[in-house]
């Protein structure tokens, strides 16, 4: 009878504790189980927006390549120039290295370090005398059993923040494409704005030769001429404006590339030949805001650091449970430096340590608190790069529409300026119409044609601004540094 129960009391035993312990031992992770949260964000785009999202055949953004995208070969090489030279594209190159370097750390905690030592001890012992003692082999020391998942989480959160670096740096390429072309598009419109300047300033000045040959003979009072001379200093100072500008932009564009710029890009006849006859770009579709999840690299490194936070959870939860390390040396051990490898000096050492929090004052408790905040506040980091993203494309879809038509109608009232101004100058000359009606129409056609260019430049800018809000900017076949995804 005894005997029985005796067997079915280690029978029960191996049925309920021993698949516990090999599940102990085979480790278990605590993370919390991952939920992408829903995006807060409509599920179309704004109506004003939805008109001029591109149709059909087109390929969506993140599909089309920058060289393809572009159609100007000089813009193109700027671009190449930038990529090969940015210091920040650089630097995002160097943080993805060293968030790769922090995961090998991570993933080779999972593993024993063997290590080869050799120790001497003197010392004297309840006699008096010295004894000495020399050890020589191999040893692991601390190396942790993971069988509650703390170091897997902590190498979970290190891949999730590698993972998030790397998305990083396809954001700072595609941000620094776009800073370009827009760095590259407001040089044409300093250049086309200098011309056009330049232009007005010598139409003023011969107004004020014929103004002043009219005061000087009494056709005219002072006041038409000093009006006219106003007109010129004034022209005068928006062309000194413009020309600080134009350097100011270049000055951007030189730290874009990375190097100085070549003077081969001003003889160039894109440089020369205005906004207007600029190569335009390719026409983009938006598609649906939910594809910005996929499209959007920043979205996507915002989501690793939100897994990297759940990751934490689990190594933080694991910090509450029992901790066992193992310490072992395996060699040789002799009191005499000469017998140290001898064929009689074989020894080892093995020291299992276990290590069960009872009284912490909290600080475990606060570990995991401060690691479940952490959590929520990526996840609405998460959120917020969402909405940010919408937001932008929704700006830049209801640009594109908008801008075309200022643009359009822009163009017409500058034709008809051109026309006023012309016939205002000729009434002037014969004596028809006052100078004050010449002197409106030069403010006015002045003004209109500036901003038609920076309409334009607008205009441009927004294409651009689209394409990098859409995701594009960055394909696989892109130069980069080689690096892949670690394996778990």
């Amino acid at each position: 009878m005894f005997k029985t129960r005796m067997l079915n009391s280690r029978a029960r035993f191996n049925r309920l504790w021993l698949p516990g312990m090999a599940l102990l031992l085979g480790g278990c992770s605590m993370i919390p189980a991952y939920e992408r949260p829903a995006a807060p964000i409509a599920a179309a785009w704004p109506a004003s927006a939805s008109a001029t999202t591109g149709a059909g055949a087109v390929k969506p953004a993140p599909e089309v390549a920058w060289q393809s995208y572009f159609k100007d070969a000089r813009l193109r090489q700027l671009i190449d120039t930038a990529l090969r030279n940015n210091r920040d594209l650089r630097i995002a190159l160097l943080n993805i290295e060293q968030a790769r370097a922090q995961f090998q750390i991570r993933r080779a905690d999972q593993l024993p370090t063997i290590n080869l030592a050799a120790t001497g001890n003197r010392a004297p012992n309840s006699a008096g005398a010295i004894t000495s003692t020399y050890t020589a082999g191999f040893g692991v020391t601390a190396f942790e059993l993971d069988l509650f998942g703390r170091v897997s989480s902590l190498k979970e959160a290190a891949l999730a923040q590698y993972l998030a670096t790397e998305e990083a740096r396809k954001t700072t390429q595609i941000s620094l494409i776009a800073a370009v072309a827009n760095s590259y598009l407001s040089l044409m419109a300093d250049e086309e704005l200098l011309g056009l300047t330049r232009q007005t300033l010598q139409t003023r000045e011969e107004s004020l030769k014929l103004s002043q040959a009219r005061f000087d003979y009494g056709v005219t009072s002072e006041l038409d001429f000093r009006q006219a001379e106003s007109l010129v200093e004034a022209a005068r100072a928006t062309l000194a404006q413009l020309q600080r500008q134009r350097q100011l932009d270049e000055n951007a564009l030189t730290l874009l590339l990375g190097q100085p710029l070549s003077k081969e890009l001003w003889a160039s006849p894109t440089m020369t030949n205005g906004l207007d006859r600029a190569i335009v770009m390719s026409e983009l579709p938006a598609g649906l805001p939910s594809d910005l999840l996929t499209q959007r690299p920043d979205i996507r490194a915002a989501e690793q650091q939100l897994l990297a936070a759940n990751a934490n959870i689990g190594a933080a939860r694991a910090a509450f449970f029992p901790r066992i390390s193992l310490t072992g040396s395996v060699g040789s051990v002799s009191t005499q430096l000469s017998g140290l490898f001898g064929s009689d000096s074989y020894g080892w050492t093995f020291a299992p340590q276990l290590v069960l929090p009872l009284f912490d004052s909290g600080r475990n408790q606060a570990s995991l608190a401060s690691a479940q905040t952490g959590q929520k506040i990526a996840v609405a980091q998460y959120e917020k790069a969402i909405q940010t993203a919408f937001r932008e494309v929704a700006d830049a879809l209801a640009g594109r529409g908008t801008l075309t038509e200022q643009v359009r109608a822009l163009q017409a009232q500058a034709r008809a300026e051109e026309k006023r101004f012309g016939l205002s100058d000729l009434r002037y000359r014969h004596g028809v119409a006052s100078y004050l009606d010449l002197l409106d129409a030069q403010r006015s056609l002045f003004s209109i044609q500036q901003a038609l260019v920076q309409t334009r430049l607008a205009q441009l800018q927004n294409d651009v601004t689209l394409y990098k809000t859409l995701g594009g900017g960055w394909t696989a076949e892109d130069v980069t540094t080689g690096e892949k995804k670690p394996a778990n």
